[in-house]
């Protein structure tokens, strides 16, 4: 094991920021080995799959102790997300080899950014909507046919990217289910990730891609990061957070995909921008709530929220 202080500071801090939002650290960890550290987009992948491998059950553990996991989903998901995973290394293997394959899985790193960057979008847009219109419901039955086809594309994606355990399936979940509550749909994904990542991280060695020395020296620095991660996120504003790995994962995604500053530095600003406005609003949201829930009783008492709006969860 190579024992690199900044590897393991990379680790830390891209973990800190999984228990501080719920994401997967896919999105952030893979680019960073590729961009920062050099190392081989393939390599990356398999590695940063070989250290998840360890890190995804001790989210599982709370979720499945908390009584917040969707196992009848779990069973829909994993037929096809398993055998997809681990052939979707062997489909990432079948675009080339030597430079021309790290090229390519390059882009196709890139792309997969761009979906988890609307991926994270749209999160935000439906948490609103369910703090909103508070129609959660725990026992909403599944979409065995919906559940399926999201299992059989997260878990290709998975494969070959290492991106969307944690940032796609989760986010295809919400909209196949959308009443379900926010906490079981994190529980639920932290579950049925842990077999997928291990389908694809046993492609990966199978193949030679994965480098556990890497992946171990990645563990050092996760494990207490995403620990510290969950404590922070209830002290945190969750907004600016999500919207600072927007910004983040954007210009991770166009520098993958090789775009220019004429187009990767107005595509951040705008970003940010956005993030700005939605910060704001959501602050001007949680001001008002308790007047607005105040002025719904008899005689006009303010009340106080009982607890986080319901969007507002966190994973490993």
């Amino acid at each position: 094991m190579d024992l690199s202080g900044p590897i393991i500071v990379a680790g830390a801090l891209v973990d800190f920021a999984v228990g501080l939002t719920g994401m997967g650290g896919g999105a952030l960890m893979t680019p960073i080995m590729v961009m920062v550290f050099g190392v081989n987009p393939t390599a990356a992948i398999g590695s940063d799959l070989a250290a998840s491998v360890f890190m995804k059950p001790f989210g599982a553990f709370v979720h499945h102790r908390a009584g917040t996991v969707r196992l009848d989903l779990v069973r829909w998901l994993l037929p096809t997300a398993v055998p997809a995973a681990f052939g979707g290394v062997f489909l990432l293997r079948a675009l080339g080899d030597g430079d021309a394959l790290q090229q390519r899985v390059k882009y196709v790193v890139g792309a997969t950014l761009v979906l988890a960057v609307a991926g994270m979008l749209v999160r935000m847009w439906l948490d609103r909507r369910r703090t909103a219109s508070d129609t959660e419901d725990a026992r909403v039955p599944v979409r065995p046919v919906a559940t399926l086809l999201i299992g059989l594309v997260g878990g290709t994606i998975v494969g070959m990217t290492s991106v969307g355990s944690g940032s796609l399936i989760i986010v295809m979940l919400m909209l196949a289910h959308p009443r379900l509550k926010a906490n079981h749909l994190v529980g639920t994904d932290l579950v049925q990730a842990i077999p997928v990542v291990a389908a694809a991280a046993l492609g990966h060695l199978l193949v030679g891609d994965a480098d556990l020395g890497l992946a171990g020296t990645l563990l050092i620095g996760a494990v207490p990061g995403v620990v510290l991660g969950a404590v922070v996120s209830s002290r945190v504003s969750g907004p600016a957070v999500r919207w600072a790995l927007v910004v983040l994962l954007t210009g991770s995604a166009l520098s993958m995909l090789q775009a220019p500053s004429a187009v990767l530095l107005p595509a951040c600003l705008g970003m940010a921008a956005l993030g700005v406005l939605g910060t704001v609003r959501a602050r001007h949201t949680e001001s008002t709530l308790p007047q607005a829930l105040g002025s719904a009783r008899p005689g006009g008492t303010p009340t106080t929220p009982q607890g986080p709006p319901s969007g507002r969860t966190t994973g490993i």
